[in-house]
Parts: C-alpha cells; sequence; structure tokens
C-alpha cells in the first residue's frame, strides 16, 4: 500500500469524482461559515461584551449537543457500506435509526438544559455583561438541538449516497432564513449602528425589516435575536430535510422500517465513540474560551472572530473529508481496501490545496480581513498576528481533518477518539493555560499552542492512515 504514496496528483478521472461528491459540500460548509461571519459581523456592532458571550454561548451549544451530532458518521459509515455492497433498498434504514436515537435522546436533554443555563453560564465567564447576554442566547439555540441532531443524520446519509447536492441546497434555505431574522430580531426597530456591514450602512436595512418588525412588535434583542434566528434557520434545515427525504430516500427505505438490531448496535457502536470524540472537543473549546476569557475580554473577542474566520478556511477541508469518507466507505463495501487507501491520499492532496487558497488572504492582509468584524482598534491590533500565523497552517491543518473523516468512514471511531481527545485535553489545553492565564504571554502565544497541537494530530492521522490496519474493520 505504501506504493500507493508516489503519485503526486490524483488523475482526472479520481478528480472529477471527488470534485462531483466533494463540491457540494464544500460549498454548503462554507456558506455555512459564511453564515457564522455574518452572525459575527452582525453582533460585533453590539460590542466586545456581546461578540464574546455569542461566541462562548455558540461553543457551548456546540457541546451540549455534541452527544446527538456524532451519530452523523454512524449513519454515514453504514449507509455508505450498503451503497457499495449493492443493498439500494436498505440504505435509508440507517437514517430512520438515527433519527430514532436522536429524537429519544435530545427531547429530554435540551429541556433539562434550558432551565440548567442561568446557573452553569456564569460558572464559563466572570464578566456579568457577557454572561447577562450570553445565557439568553444559549437558553434559544438549545430550542433547536433536535432538529440539529435531525439534520447531522440527513447529511450523513446524502452524503454516503452521493447526493450532497441536497445537503447543499438545504443550507441554502437555513442561511437565507438565518440573515433575515437575524436583521430582525437583532436590532428591532433599531437603532442601527454606525458601522457598515461588507461595505454596507446598517441604516439600510431599516426599509427592509421595519414593515415585518411594525407587524409584529418585534423589540430589539440583541444576541438573545441572534440565538434566536439560528434556532429557527435550524428547524427551517430541518423540515427541508424532511421534505427531500420522501422524494429521494423512500426507495432506500426513508420511514418504511427502522435497521434491524445488529444494524442499530452496529450504528451506536460507530457513533459512541465518535460522540465521545465530539463532546470532549467541544469541552475542549469551551475550555479554550475560558481560558482565553482570563486573558481578558478583548483577548476572548478576538479569539471567536479569529476562530469564525479560520472555520471559513478550514472547513472546506472538512468538506472534502466527508468526501472522503462516503469514498472510502464505498470502496470498502466493495471489498477493495487499497483503493479506499488511494482515496484518502487523494483527496488529502486535493484539500491541502483548495485550503491553502482560501488561506492566501489571511497570509497576507488580515488587517483588512478582521476590520469587518472588529471595531476597537486595539482588539484589532491582538487579533492580526495569532490570524497570519494559523493562515499559513491551515492547508496542513485541513489534510488532519480529511484523515479524521476517512478513518470514520473506516470505521476506526474508536483509534479516532483516543488521539484527538488525548492530544487536546493533555497537552493542547495544559498549554494554552501555562502561557495564557499564568505566564500572561497573549494570544500569538495561544494560538501558537493550538498550531503545535493541530500539527502533531495531524501527523499522527496521517501515520495511521499509512498503516491500513483500519481496512480490517467490519462495520
Amino acid at each position: 500500500m505504501s506504493s500507493l504514496l508516489s503519485g503526486i496528483a490524483p488523475t482526472a478521472d479520481r478528480r472529477r469524482r471527488i470534485l462531483v461528491l466533494a463540491l457540494p459540500i464544500v460549498g454548503g460548509m462554507a456558506s455555512q461559515n459564511v453564515l457564522n461571519l455574518v452572525d459575527t459581523a452582525m453582533v460585533g456592532t453590539l460590542g466586545d461584551e456581546a461578540l464574546a458571550a455569542v461566541g462562548l454561548g455558540g461553543i457551548s451549544n456546540f457541546l451540549l449537543t455534541s452527544f446527538v451530532l456524532g451519530l452523523s458518521a454512524g449513519v454515514q459509515a453504514t449507509a455508505a457500506r450498503r451503497v457499495g455492497q449493492g443493498r439500494d433498498s436498505e440504505t435509508a434504514l440507517p437514517l430512520n435509526g438515527g433519527l430514532v436515537i436522536a429524537l429519544s435522546v435530545a427531547i429530554p436533554w435540551s429541556v433539562a438544559l434550558w432551565f440548567m443555563v442561568p446557573s452553569l453560564f456564569p460558572l464559563l465567564v466572570d464578566d456579568p455583561a457577557v454572561y447577562e447576554q450570553g445565557i439568553p442566547y444559549l437558553q434559544a439555540r438549545l430550542l433547536a438541538m433536535v432538529a440539529m441532531g435531525m439534520n447531522f443524520c440527513f447529511r450523513g446519509y446524502w452524503n454516503a449516497t452521493d447526493r450532497s447536492a441536497l445537503y447543499m441546497k438545504t443550507l441554502v434555505v437555513m442561511h437565507v432564513t438565518n440573515v433575515f431574522l437575524n436583521c430582525i430580531l437583532i436590532y428591532g426597530p433599531g437603532p442601527y449602528p454606525t458601522p457598515t456591514f461588507f461595505g454596507v450602512p446598517f441604516d439600510l436595512l431599516g426599509p427592509w425589516v421595519g414593515p415585518v418588525v411594525d407587524l409584529f412588535g418585534i423589540p430589539r434583542l440583541g444576541a438573545e435575536g441572534a440565538g434566536l434566528a439560528s434556532a429557527s434557520a435550524t428547524w427551517a434545515g430541518a423540515i427541508t430535510y424532511i421534505y427531500l427525504g420522501f422524494r429521494h430516500a423512500r426507495s432506500g427505505g426513508f420511514l418504511r422500517a427502522l435497521p434491524s438490531r445488529e444494524t442499530i448496535l452496529g450504528m451506536v457502536r460507530l457513533s459512541l465513540p465518535n460522540s465521545i470524540q465530539t463532546a470532549f472537543y467541544a469541552g475542549g473549546m469551551v475550555a479554550f474560551y475560558v481560558l482565553t476569557g482570563m486573558v481578558g475580554t478583548r483577548e476572548l473577542a478576538a479569539a471567536n472572530v479569529i476562530i469564525n474566520l479560520l472555520l471559513v478556511g478550514v472547513l472546506p477541508g472538512i468538506g472534502f473529508g466527508f468526501a472522503g469518507m462516503s469514498l472510502v466507505g464505498q470502496a470498502l463495501g466493495r471489498g477493495e481496501p487499497e483503493d479506499a487507501m488511494r482515496w484518502g491520499w487523494d483527496v488529502a492532496k486535493m484539500a491541502g490545496m483548495v485550503v491553502f487558497l482560501i488561506a492566501i488572504p489571511g497570509m497576507i492582509a488580515p488587517h483588512f480581513i478582521l476590520g469587518f468584524f472588529l471595531h476597537d482598534p486595539e482588539t484589532l491590533r491582538v487579533a492580526e498576528l495569532p490570524l497570519r500565523m494559523v493562515s499559513f497552517f491551515l492547508a496542513f491543518d485541513a489534510m488532519g481533518m480529511v484523515f479524521l473523516n476517512c478513518l470514520l468512514g473506516a470505521g476506526a471511531t474508536r483509534s479516532v477518539m483516543v488521539i484527538s481527545v488525548t492530544l487536546q485535553w493533555f497537552f493542547f489545553l495544559p498549554l494554552v493555560a501555562l502561557v495564557g492565564p499564568v505566564l500572561k504571554w497573549g494570544l500569538v502565544a495561544i494560538y501558537g499552542a493550538n498550531i503545535l497541537y493541530r500539527a502533531i494530530q495531524t501527523g499522527l492521522f496521517a501515520t495511521i492512515w499509512k498503516r491500513g490496519q483500519w481496512a480490517e474493520i467490519e462495520v
């Protein structure tokens, strides 16, 4: 298998196959992060405290929903194997099982958390101006936990069955809904802020949203409005997915029957390590925000903007990873492990090239880019060098995300979990605590620690992929 590494670039037919599957996913993930930037830009006009509250609330929501989101890996890996095995009438049965599990877990969990948030959020940050805005924001986001779980199950199914374009179309519905509701719910009847939104004065929003605001008497909700808009958009996506499921997945068994007990247990076996890994990753991100907040609110606001900008660059790489997950799973379903190995390397090479191009603006003009989101000169100065640093590293990180997802597609969820959790919690976070709150070396040192941690993780995932032992895993 090591001989497969000799090719510098994928062949033309393999590039086409990767792009046909990956581009809709990449487009969807890119648009999803443009949406995050829209939220960040609009909330950023409310001040550093609101920006910090939304950043901490958003990553906390990711943590609290992580066990539900992990179902996507089980649905995608199982459905992709069924495609490779030619069992087309059974491809949607893993989706049915994932939806049942998501509903069973998310409904009671989200209700309990909604009541717990006012007590838990102040434990994350000691600035009252931050947690007073963060509590209603997070409560609003939790209203969509059930919809998030459903959406991730559908995403895994569409990707596994080579219909990722449906995923992208649904994200467009969600984005349009979110932007429109953001304009209405964040500012209400006004006043609108004086900064511009990507060059467009905010006060031009008035004639567009004013009639809706007047009709329903909507007040100015600020950060809480951003949370309600995101939750509503998530539910719009879930409803769209259900409609598309009836149109495109009925022949695969969508809502016709549940999978067998063995299939459900197999999905749980695949999903549980990924859910645990996702939970620990999200928990680590919450800890990262908390540690950064201990350095200062300005640093926390800057870190939130940097992370959202980085997601625009690296998540297209993760989109390639989702494509690789399906290609690997289908190849293994056909009994072709060497082809699965090649798909991993080919997708990683293409992801690295694409993300490098996306990251160029962050390398050469970080001040210009940050100026759209940060309006305090000192906060802008704090964020500039860290953004430049991570932009140079982003392509390598994207390749690591491809190998991570390809390993998930092969069923190696336990190995991914052990490496991810160990590196993040026993190396990265202690290092951040040392260079941040203890030594006070600032945001540059914190992001230097992040680059080192991600580089080690990418190297380990690539090594495991090269060894090829994942090809022996039964799904």
